[in-house]
C-alpha cells in the first residue's frame, strides 16, 4: 500500500519516476544515458537553432513513444512549468529589442515593441526547458535510481585516485531521489491534518505567490522536523550495516557496456552535434532564405 500511495503522489510530481516497460531505452547502459543526458543539457542550454531544438524535441517525443511511456506522464511536469516559461519568454521578447541596433519590428504599442529577434528569443527560450525537461522525463522514466546510483559511481571511479568521494556522491543523489515522493507524502499528509483543523491553504482558488507561500509557511517547521526523523532512522540502519564508505566496497553489479551502447552513445553524440554545428552556422537562416527563394 505504501508503494501505491508513493506511485501516486510520483504521478502528481511528474518526477522521479520509473515506468518499467523493458524497452529499447530501458536496457541502454545508465552511463550512456548519463553522458547523452550531459551532452543534451549543455546543448540545449548553448543552442540557437529553432530547427535543431525542435528536432531534437521530436527525436525526444519519439523516444518516449519508443519506450511505451503515457504522454500525460512525460508532459506532467512540462505542462506545470509552462505558465512560467510562457511569462519569462514574454520578458524575452519585449526586451530583446532594446539590444539590436536595427531590430524587425513587427508590432509597437508605446513602449512595447515585438520583434522578429523578440520572437526567436522567446521561442528560443521555451523550446529549451521543454527539451531539457521532456529529456529529463525519457531519463527518468526508463532508469531505475539504482542504476543512476551505480552509473554515477562507475563514471566517477576513475577520480577516486585523486580521493574523491565517487560512491558517497552517487549515495547521496540516489537518496535525495528517493526522499522526493517520500517528503511530498508527508507534506500531503500534514495538509491534511492541518485542513480537518480549519486550516486554508488556497487550493484551488486564484491566489498570489506571497500569499499562497504565506498561508503554506506553517507546514515548513514540521515538514523539516519530519525530515529529519526519517535522516536520522537512515543514519542508524546504515550503522546498523557497518557503512563505512565507498573504501574496499565491492559491487555485485559490475556494467558492461554492449554493442547497443555504443551505438546509442555514437548516434546521441552526432544528434547533439549537429544540434551544436546548427546554432553556430545559423542553418535557420539559411533553411529560411532558401524557402524564400522557392515560394
Amino acid at each position: 500500500m505504501a508503494g501505491r500511495s508513493d506511485f501516486t503522489v510520483s504521478i502528481k510530481l511528474g518526477i522521479g519516476q520509473y515506468v518499467a516497460t523493458n524497452s529499447f531505452f530501458h536496457r541502454i547502459d545508465p552511463r550512456v544515458k548519463i553522458v547523452i543526458g550531459v551532452l543534451l543539457i549543455g546543448a540545449a542550454v548553448s543552442g540557437n537553432s529553432l530547427l535543431g531544438l525542435g528536432l531534437i524535441f521530436f527525436l525526444i517525443w519519439c523516444g518516449l513513444l519508443v519506450s511505451r511511456v503515457q504522454a500525460r506522464l512525460a508532459f506532467i511536469t512540462l505542462g506545470k512549468m509552462l505558465p512560467y516559461l510562457v511569462f519569462l519568454a514574454l520578458i524575452q521578447i519585449f526586451t530583446v529589442p532594446r539590444f539590436h541596433e536595427s531590430p524587425n519590428v513587427l508590432w509597437q504599442w508605446r513602449i512595447l515593441i515585438v520583434t522578429g529577434q523578440g520572437l526567436i528569443s522567446g521561442s528560443l527560450l521555451i523550446l529549451r526547458f521543454s527539451v531539457i525537461m521532456l529529456g529529463l522525463s525519457l531519463f527518468s522514466y526508463t532508469t531505475t535510481t539504482t542504476q543512476l546510483l551505480h552509473g554515477i559511481e562507475h563514471l566517477l571511479r576513475p577520480l577516486q585516485r585523486l580521493r574523491f568521494p565517487a560512491h558517497e556522491l552517487a549515495l547521496v543523489v540516489n537518496i535525495s531521489l528517493r526522499f522526493i515522493p517520500i517528503l511530498a507524502e508527508e507534506a500531503e499528509k500534514l495538509m491534511k491534518a492541518q485542513a480537518s483543523r480549519g486550516a486554508d491553504f488556497g487550493i484551488g482558488r486564484r491566489m498570489g505567490f506571497i500569499k499562497r507561500m504565506r498561508r503554506m509557511f506553517p507546514l515548513f517547521i514540521p515538514l523539516f522536523v519530519q525530515s529529519l526523523k526519517h535522516a536520522y532512522r537512515l543514519v542508524e540502519a546504515m550503522e546498523a550495516r557497518c557503512y563505512t564508505g565507498g573504501r574496499g566496497r565491492t559491487n555485485l553489479i559490475n556494467l558492461r557496456a554492449e554493442r547497443r551502447d555504443y551505438i546509442a552513445l555514437v548516434v546521441g553524440i552526432i544528434i547533439i552535434g549537429g544540434l551544436v554545428t546548427a546554432g553556430l552556422f545559423n542553418i535557420d537562416a539559411f533553411v529560411w532564405r532558401i524557402f524564400n527563394t522557392r515560394v
